[in-house]
């Protein structure tokens, strides 16, 4: 009975998807020993006495190349602009970037500056800064991946 039902959603799901479709039917029989088997051989089904249990509709992907005539398209000269404009973008973020990491490495450098009393344990020391080394590596690797980024524009 679970197979009948998987049978059945998996045809009204894929009358739902719009694209060429192909019928196929699919038949329960019962073999020699009395087991179930299915197929959608038709020839088979009617040589053996089988019951049809659905009518299943196979969606085949759209065709390649196959574009609606009211596709949207892009003109080079707008695929420039917007490469231009993501460019722009990039370039704000990595200066940004670099302003955040300048900000980052002088507060690790006054933090490193400051030795409190309480620190005799270099461990501590190093407690203590790890937020702000952090900092500091964070904003390198995006500047390391933002300068990809700008590298790839040219591509």
């Amino acid at each position: 009975m679970d197979a009948r039902k998987l049978l059945l959603a998996l045809a009204l799901g894929s009358l739902a998807m719009p694209a060429a479709a192909q019928l196929t039917e699919i038949f329960k029989c019962r073999d020699a020993r009395g087991q179930w088997t299915y197929t959608n051989d038709r020839r088979q089904a009617e040589k053996e006495k089988c019951e049809q249990v659905t009518t299943q509709v196979n969606v085949a992907p759209p065709q390649k190349g196959a574009r609606p005539s009211n596709f949207p398209r892009e003109s080079s000269a707008e695929r420039a602009a917007g490469k231009g404009r993501q460019l722009e973008i990039l370039q704000r973020e990595l200066a940004s970037e670099q302003a955040a990491l300048t900000k980052a490495q002088q507060a690790l450098a006054e933090q490193e500056s400051i030795r409190s009393g309480d620190e005799r344990n270099y461990a501590r020391v190093e407690e203590r800064l790890k937020p702000f080394q952090e900092a500091v590596d964070s904003h390198q690797k995006n500047i390391e991946a933002l300068r990809r980024e700008i590298a790839n524009q040219g591509r």
